[in-house]
């Protein structure tokens, strides 16, 4: 009898422990794991919606940062991007057409930020490193934040760019 209840218990728990099985994909599930398709010209109004996510965008590379070579502007006749990467941007992508998959990122520009590149816009131009003209000019820049926040009655400007993960030429 302990035999065939050890048993009973053996199979239950055998049966109850067996690994589930797999459903099938069907359409809904594939769409679920397509990345989304953001138009650059939408990129700034829409990607809000996406911070830490996924997104492709179609565009011309119009500039390759000299500077380091891991940022990268993209464009089209109704907008532009920022891409910034880890790896350097190979120089001959300029003036070609790709589809980039990135994550969107968002920089948040408040009063503290605006505060903190007047103190480093004061200095710079203190110790030299800047002129008259590009002080005058990032003043001028930083009140433009400002009046922005003001207009649109936020505490905040989000300036959003993406963080590259890979491209394709557009053939």
């Amino acid at each position: 009898m302990k035999k065939v209840a050890f048993l009973l218990a053996l199979t239950i728990s055998f049966i109850s422990c067996k690994t589930e099985t797999k459903k099938p994909l069907i359409e809904k599930d594939i769409a679920a794991v397509e990345t989304p398709i953001v138009a650059i010209g939408e990129f700034d109004s829409k990607a809000g919606e996406f911070v830490n996510k996924e997104i492709q965008v179609k565009g011309i590379v119009d500039h390759v940062c000299k500077h380091g070579g891991k940022k990268i502007l993209m464009v089209t006749d109704k907008g532009d991007v920022h891409v910034t990467s880890e790896e350097r941007f190979d120089e001959a992508l300029k003036g070609s057409e790709i589809t980039l998959t990135g994550v969107v990122v968002e920089e948040r520009i408040d009063e503290s930020t605006c505060l903190k590149m007047e103190e480093d816009n004061i200095k710079s131009h203190s110790e030299g490193a800047s002129n008259q003209e590009q002080y005058e000019a990032k003043k001028q820049h930083i009140q433009e934040y400002r009046d922005q926040m003001k207009a649109e009655n936020k505490a905040y400007i989000s300036n959003y760019s993406l963080k590259y993960v890979n491209h394709t030429k557009v053939e």
